[in-house]
């Protein structure tokens, strides 16, 4: 019996049987390492060695800054930003959703935070102007995804740190995806309350963009600071996500006025459940890669693809549609981390280039955050809209064919990715 068909097939087997998947990882890796009779000591030093890493220092910043925006109003001013620029359209609180998500997405890296500071405003929003409480769910959800496309990405994050790649290229590799994600969120939106006859919201003339950015400048130049921060060599990602927790605290207390303690250390709480998650989950996953790696498993499936199909366009169709399926079920950065040292040296032998597959990936967890069973995003809206899964699964449906076709996109147009880092000298 091989060391894949004994690691697979355990990993499998306790998925079925409904094991976490922090204990599906760690215990198929275990349990090879006791059948092959090595010793496994080597393996918790190398698990121990994924987590002590200065980019991972990012992870629980760009947490802690996600759960405090909340707090210190900067996240509802984004929100208004937003709706004054959608303006009196159809579907412009959709737009103004999708907007926002961007803006809140540009400083927090997550999806489910985006999703939640964003839907917590939008979603009565559009319910109150009939909307429907599904499809308010279900474009919130799709349109949180976008959170960890844009700058930064605690998912490009990982990817980074997994694949060992610049964490700033792919700050920028996911600029142009971002916005064409968004946009075409946006087109579907339109079409769809056109579709259903939803009028353009009156427009208070009172309220100015002008006058919008004045009250939240010091929300919209968050972004500017991280970002500015990053691509003027400033600081490092990881200094980044540590400029962005105390810009939000100077921000909320001495500016906005709306931070207070209890709501710091709710966040801290919430940040430190958050991270000892993740990070057991990356601690599991790379003794899991390890032993992918030792017992030759990627050459053998590259060799599988190979023989199958020698075309690069088919290969990426197959790795598209395995990536959503495997995003469906599995949490987004248990699924980078286990993938990553699986499927980046099949397309790397390809041609494809790492900050290139990095982004597809990336992109196609996007949309599992909007897909049953596991959709993290839908779970959220679903509490804020008080609706079932089943109803936001359907209502969300043309969101993620919409998001699938821009991916397939990307896919096959590298440069999309590729072009803003080579801009800029990377």
């Amino acid at each position: 019996m091989s060391a894949s068909f004994v690691l697979f097939g355990t990993f499998l087997l306790l998925l079925i049987i409904g094991s976490p998947i922090v204990v599906a990882l760690g215990a198929s890796a275990l349990l090879v390492y006791v059948y092959s009779g090595d010793d496994f000591l080597s393996l918790i030093q190398t698990a121990w060695n994924s987590v002590d890493s200065f980019p991972i220092m990012a992870l629980p910043a760009f947490i802690l800054a996600g759960a405090l925006m909340q707090a210190s109003g900067i996240s509802r001013r984004l929100v208004h930003i937003a709706e004054v620029m959608a303006g009196a359209t159809t579907g412009g609180l959709g737009f103004s959703a999708i907007l926002a998500s961007i803006f809140f997405g540009a400083i927090s890296g997550s999806g489910p935070a985006t999703t939640a500071a964003v839907g917590m405003l939008m979603i009565p929003a559009m319910i109150d102007r009939g909307y429907g409480k599904g499809y308010a769910a279900g474009l919130t959800s799709s349109s949180g995804g976008i959170g960890v496309v844009v700058p930064p990405s605690i998912p490009m994050v990982i990817f980074g740190v997994t694949a060992s790649v610049s964490i700033s290229e792919l700050f920028l590799a996911g600029v142009i995806p971002g916005i064409l994600i968004a946009a075409g969120l946006m087109g579907m939106n339109y079409f769809l309350c056109k579709r259903k006859g939803i009028k353009p919201e009156p427009r208070d003339e009172s309220e100015t963009l002008g006058k919008a950015c004045k009250d939240g400048i010091w929300a919209i130049l968050a972004p500017v600071v991280i970002l500015g921060g990053i691509y003027s060599g400033l600081f490092t990602p990881t200094e980044a996500a540590v400029v962005s927790v105390f810009y939000t605290l100077f921000v909320g207390f001495f500016i906005h006025k709306e931070l207070k303690w209890p709501s710091v250390s709710a966040s801290l709480q919430s940040t430190t459940w958050l991270t000892g998650r993740v990070l057991i989950i990356m601690f599991a996953a790379t003794a899991f890669g390890r032993i992918l790696v030792e017992n030759d498993i990627p050459s053998e499936i590259a060799a599988s693809l190979l023989e199958l199909t020698g075309s690069l366009t088919i290969i990426w169709l197959i790795v598209i549609f395995f990536l959503i399926f495997v995003g469906m079920f599995m949490e987004t950065l248990a699924t980078i981390m286990i993938v990553t040292p699986v499927l980046l040296p099949v397309m790397v032998s390809l041609g494809v280039d790492p900050i290139h597959f990095g982004l597809v990936l990336v992109v196609c967890c996007e949309i599992g955050f909007a897909t049953p069973p596991l959709g993290e995003n839908m779970f959220i809206s679903s509490s804020i809209a008080k609706v079932s899964i089943e109803e936001i699964s359907v209502k969300a449906l043309p969101f993620v064919l919409t998001s699938i076709a821009i991916v397939i996109l990307l896919a096959f147009v590298p440069q999309l990715s590729l072009w803003l880092p080579s801009l800029l000298g990377y």
